[in-house]
């Protein structure tokens, strides 16, 4: 091995199996790092997965809960959706929180910048902490059934560490502004 950090995959030949606005998937003909023969699938994601932790002055989030239809399960998770690539993730942020629980924010600080499942796709995420929240009427896209709750910081945290809560996003993004406020950093 003479570089570790190089690509020991070789690509023989690659074809595009799916592709619609969101993703694409693509299957490589491959040699692997062993020097054997085989396939390798990847979904690339057409949006970047945005999320947002709104934190009022009195240590309250906001959680927005709807039924994932992948999942088939309902969920409790932080405002989050998608910035087509391209675009500033904070104006897709700013966009999502509007639309998903009628807030708008005078305060935004990145947190966090994460891929969420790195062996078979691409998508990356990022986080922000929004502060100094004001309510205005929310904008639901037609895709979805939103409930709003309102939940003390803690209580949210408590949520994740019991595993009441299971989306990555959501997380990564309450165990870092948990941590954020043990360091003191907020």
């Amino acid at each position: 091995m003479e570089n570790p950090t190089e690509n020991p995959w070789k690509v023989t030949s690659e074809k595009n199996v799916y592709d619609n606005p969101w993703i694409n998937v693509t299957e490589y003909q491959v040699i692997n790092p062993s020097g054997n023969p085989g396939i390798y699938g990847k979904v690339h994601f057409k949006n970047a997965a945005i999320g947002v932790v709104p934190l009022d002055e009195d240590m309250n989030t906001y959680l927005v809960g709807q039924y994932r239809f992948v999942l088939n399960q309902y969920c409790w998770e932080i405002p989050e959706g998608g910035g087509p690539e391209g675009s500033n993730p904070l104006d897709s942020a700013k966009r999502e929180l509007l639309e998903e629980t009628g807030l708008k924010a005078t305060e935004w600080t990145e947190i966090l910048q994460m891929h969420l499942s790195n062996s078979v796709c691409d998508e990356f995420s990022v986080i922000y902490l929004a502060r100094g929240l004001q309510q205005h009427e929310a904008e639901p896209e037609d895709t979805e059934q939103l409930l709003v709750r309102k939940v003390p910081f803690e209580d949210v945290y408590q949520m994740v560490c019991s595993g009441e809560i299971t989306d990555a996003v959501t997380v990564a993004a309450i165990l870092k502004v948990k941590l954020m406020l043990v360091e003191n950093r907020l």
